[in-house]
């Protein structure tokens, strides 16, 4: 599949450019189905865009052109815009991707309900031999703390052995498709006297592991909230290497937008009411360590308020 994708953007490269009206950035131009290659046989590409910066700042002016000529009033108004949550501007610039990877992924995925998807068919074609083998770091045990997540990764020789099994698996249920399947390549409904079984029936067996594809469409505010749950620490590592890419394309894209977004979504943080009051409470110099105990806050609560404000541990049960 890569060299499908290789001989498609080729083709682009070879075609001459077609002239435009709408507004284009040069390095999405660029990024137009070039390949990221990601996981041992997943990838993921730009399709299309609509919009950048200056959509965001027309549309919330509700005004035609580009809005003023001044970045710097441009950059303001989208730094309110990203403070306050006002999303609509932002749903005026949107991306297309085409993506492939492991079905446990893709389902993770697919739990954001605000992107149009179409997704490869394996009733209709048959699904190629590829499936996710982790790397040998990347296997590691359950984590205690963490239902969702791992811990320590494994020894390497117990990681060996994870990655035999899992190969060892995918392959079985492979040959199990494939002897369902009774594919001949010449389009016969059988082989050796056996019939074929139908292909939605057939592909029940396979692993997860498997990859799929699909056509990702989406807006710029519902990318922000995919990369700022995606790109978190706790997210799983397989689906984080997506997002870090797509953040990467976001940041060519609408720059501005992004550099609000990192600062008032992923590199900034939310305080409750009850928090805000201990922050204030602090700034007229009280003990956050007296403080603490008095508050309803639960004891993880403290925990994670003196994690974000790096308070360090308490100096009595806070």
């Amino acid at each position: 599949m890569h060299d499908d994708a290789r001989d498609e953007l080729q083709d682009l490269l070879d075609t001459p450019p077609v002239p435009t009206r709408r507004p284009t950035v040069a390095g999405m131009e660029d990024e137009l189905y070039r390949v990221h290659p990601l996981l041992d046989h997943g990838f993921l590409r730009v399709v299309d865009y609509m919009g950048d910066d200056a959509a965001i700042v027309q549309a919330a002016r509700v005004s035609y052109g580009k809005g003023t000529k001044n970045v710097r009033n441009d950059r303001g108004l989208i730094r309110y815009l990203m403070r306050h949550r006002h999303s609509t501007p932002f749903e005026m610039c949107e991306i297309k991707l085409h993506v492939k990877l492991p079905i446990f992924i893709a389902r993770q995925w697919i739990r954001h309900r605000t992107a149009n998807v179409n997704e490869y068919s394996a009733r209709y074609s048959i699904l190629d031999k590829e499936f996710y083998i982790p790397a040998v770091e990347d296997i590691a045990q359950q984590s205690d703390s963490n239902r969702q997540g791992r811990d320590e990764a494994l020894s390497n020789d117990q990681a060996l052995a994870v990655q035999e099994l899992l190969r060892r698996d995918a392959n079985t249920s492979y040959d199990t498709y494939s002897h369902l399947i009774n594919d001949t390549g010449d389009g016969s409904p059988e082989r050796d006297g056996e019939p074929q079984l139908a292909r939605e029936l057939a592909r029940m067996n396979l692993t997860l592991n498997y990859y799929t594809q699909w056509y990702w469409k989406t807006d710029l505010h519902n990318l922000f909230h995919f990369l700022s749950l995606r790109q978190h620490p706790h997210a799983q590592k397989e689906i984080r290497v997506y997002a870090d890419v797509m953040a990467k394309l976001v940041e060519q894209w609408c720059p501005i937008a992004y550099e609000a977004f990192v600062d008032y979504r992923t590199g900034g943080t939310f305080f409750s009411r009850e928090e805000v009051e201990i922050i204030q409470a602090m700034a007229r110099g009280e003990d956050p360590d007296v403080l603490l105990p008095k508050s309803d806050m639960s004891f993880r609560e403290r925990k994670a308020f003196r994690h974000q404000l790096k308070l360090g541990p308490p100096k009595k049960n806070s």
